[in-house]
């Protein structure tokens, strides 16, 4: 039952397994960096070994966070890190007991998504313009609903008529249909692409993949440019979902194409709707 590891070295075989397991490094640095911070108030108590750790250590550090300026969302999400590597402890037989169990999220509510109107979205489209690789991009989320990660983790064989996107994490492969803005937008992109051995389709100008961090900070920095306020990268995806509900395609088509596992997700949505314009159906209309 024992382990003569201590918590840091568990935390490292930890993040190994997540590695293995294909989850996103996004998800992975942030679950390094959430520990490694528990890691590092256990220690000021002396307490270096899973066995000692007590669910009170935990909600001090809960308490120390809420304290030290952290939003109860990023307190949330620090806790998911902590409970999922509590769990595999127990998993694996290094504990007996799971000392994080018992320790409740901070109560928030998200804020409602933020719709872009028609002239908000044409402004940031015309601030991206000579931007071909960001416009792209812009145009992928506007006129697809996918995901920032899921568009920095594309492949050139993934764009055809559709978009492959691919599995990862708990998240299905599927499928997305490619309209004529946003393949023209693509294919003006590829054409300029720096040559490199990466597959990926977003690249550097030295043909290294596009981060994450680099596509929201490309799009922050246009959305500021074009005048437009308290927008951020997600709610160009919100846009489209809201658009083609309101367009008349039916929710199960939306919900299907935006990847949302469950109904209700996409329904959640239906509250910015004041009518439905056409008739119900499955076809997609271009922003």
């Amino acid at each position: 039952m024992a382990t003569e590891k201590n918590v840091s070295e568990l935390i490292k075989d930890f993040i190994t397994i997540l590695q293995s397991r294909g989850r996103a490094s996004a998800t992975i640095l942030a679950y390094r960096k959430d520990l490694e911070q528990l890691a590092s108030s256990l220690s000021e108590k002396g307490k270096t070994t899973p066995d000692s750790v007590r669910s009170s250590d935990i909600e001090d550090f809960k308490t120390t966070m809420q304290k030290g300026g952290y939003t109860d969302k990023s307190v949330s999400r620090k806790l998911n890190a902590i409970k999922t590597f509590f769990t595999w402890l127990v998993s694996q037989k290094l504990i007996e007991n799971d000392p994080a169990a018992p320790v409740a999220h901070p109560k928030y509510q998200n804020p409602p998504p933020r719709i872009l109107s028609r002239m908000e979205y044409r402004a940031l489209r015309d601030a991206a313009r000579s931007d071909l690789r960001i416009r792209a991009i812009i145009e992928l989320m506007l006129q697809t609903g996918v995901r920032i990660g899921e568009v920095a983790n594309l492949r050139l064989e993934d764009i055809s008529d559709k978009i492959f996107i691919r599995a990862y994490e708990s998240q299905p492969q599927r499928e997305v249909p490619l309209n004529e803005t946003a393949r023209d937008a693509l294919n003006q992109y590829i054409a300029i692409r720096p040559k490199t051995t990466s597959d990926h389709i977003f690249v550097t100008k030295t043909g290294k993949p596009l981060l994450v961090r680099n596509i929201r900070s490309a799009i922050d920095r246009y959305f500021r440019e074009a005048g437009i306020e308290k927008a951020k990268v997600n709610d160009l995806r919100n846009t489209f979902i809201v658009h083609q509900l309101k367009s008349g395609v039916d929710i199960v088509t939306v919900s299907k194409i935006a990847g949302h596992k469950r109904l209700s997700t996409t329904e959640h949505y239906l509250q910015f709707i004041d009518k439905r314009e056409g008739k119900k159906g499955t076809k997609l209309e271009e922003l």
